[in-house]
């Protein structure tokens, strides 16, 4: 689509990975497609992008459970054909992960978790001290149990959001930088355009929020048509060896971070969880705990270059599921809340929401992410 449509089939408010997803997957149907991009890296600019359902498998979630997994079998497909589609390698890395315990305490919540994921038919292998060690040689002997996770893997969301952004345009949808929505404008009872910053309108047929943690911030929408989004702060430290790669091949995670290996030799290790709203200013006391968390189990992080100290802010529903599909109102769709997930659930949330655009009823399956589920709740 060009940049003379003066009315897109769709708007999608958001240029981050699951807004740039979806309107890629809806240009491909052959909807005219315009992503308003505020211009300011979300939280994809500082996620690790690890694509791990099976090491972030927590009781009580098996609804993600279900749907990460479905998202991680088809994420490997989906950057073939990204990059076939853009040109562009979107940063995969398979070499998978390995889940540590640093003491006795850790060992047995581990095995409680390893029995949970076994019940789910999860592929995970209990490593003791010496094999963990033979799989990744600079860990450090107090290493008390392992789990290796051989599906799960890694992407470089820096490379795969040029990728997708270039997906869309050359399947004809447009990406307007420096487009700041502030308010969705509702006529009557439907959502007929996006009111920006500027003081400018933009009619469309639908409007996609895919706005991340600021989705809950838009104004326009009456009460109960809004979904409650919420903003959870993480800090992440990106570090770099000058020797080059080989510190760690897995990523490598405790019960309170993780660090993520680049075929470059850069590490992103992360990340904390706060409940600040939208503050994004790091924090030494931040630095401090991704520090010592790590360099109990990896010892030679702290001999790691820094590069960076970031922040970003997740966005969180009240049940941490998605929601993905149409909304309250006519002309009104969601794709937000994936809160520690967006990256590994861009795909499948790209092809939900270009199926909700098309008016298609969603699968079984995706009962759990519907919208609406919101309704009546205070936004």
């Amino acid at each position: 689509m060009s940049v003379g449509h003066a009315k897109p089939d769709v708007a999608v408010v958001g240029g981050g990975p699951i807004g740039l997803a979806s309107a890629w997957r809806a240009a491909q149907r052959g909807l005219r497609v315009c992503v308003l991009d505020a211009g300011e890296p979300g939280a994809w600019h500082v996620a690790a992008g690890m694509l791990a359902p099976v090491a972030e498998a927590q009781f009580g979630e098996d609804a993600l459970l279900q749907l990460s997994m479905r998202a991680a079998a088809a994420f490997p497909d989906f950057c073939v054909e990204l990059e076939q589609a853009s040109g562009r390698d979107p940063g995969l890395h398979t070499t998978g992960t390995l889940v540590v315990a640093r003491d006795r305490d850790e060992a047995e919540a581990l095995d409680r978790l390893l029995a949970f994921r076994r019940r789910h038919g999860l592929d995970v292998e209990r490593l003791l001290p010496t094999a963990a060690r033979r799989a990744e040689p600079a860990l450090a002997p107090t290493v008390r149990l392992a789990l290796g996770i051989v599906g799960d893997h890694s992407v470089d969301p820096r490379r795969l959001v040029p990728a997708l952004a270039e997906a869309v345009r050359r399947a004809g949808g447009h990406v307007r930088t420096g487009a700041r929505a502030v308010a969705l404008a509702v006529d009557g009872d439907r959502v007929a355009g996006v009111l920006l910053d500027d003081g400018s309108a933009i009619a469309a047929g639908t409007v996609l929020v895919a706005a991340g943690a600021h989705a809950g911030r838009l104004g326009g929408l009456p009460p109960g048509a809004a979904v409650p989004v919420r903003p959870v702060k993480g800090q992440v430290l990106r570090l770099r060896d000058p020797q080059g790669p080989g510190l760690v091949e897995h990523t490598v995670r405790t019960s309170d971070a993780y660090i993520v290996p680049r075929p470059d030799g850069r590490y992103v290790l992360g990340a904390t969880m706060e409940e600040r709203g939208f503050d994004t200013a790091p924090t030494a006391g931040g630095v401090f705990e991704l520090l010592r968390d790590l360099s109990e189990v990896l010892p030679a992080v702290l001999e790691l270059e820094l590069e960076e100290l970031l922040a970003g802010l997740r966005p969180a529903t009240p049940d941490n599921l998605p929601a993905i599909g149409a909304g309250a109102l006519e002309g009104l769709a969601w794709a937000t809340g994936h809160h520690r997930n967006g990256i590994l659930l861009c795909g499948l949330t790209g092809e939900l929401a270009a199926a909700a655009l098309c008016g298609e009823e969603p699968p079984a399956w995706a009962a759990s992410v519907d919208p609406r589920r919101f309704e009546r709740v205070p936004a």
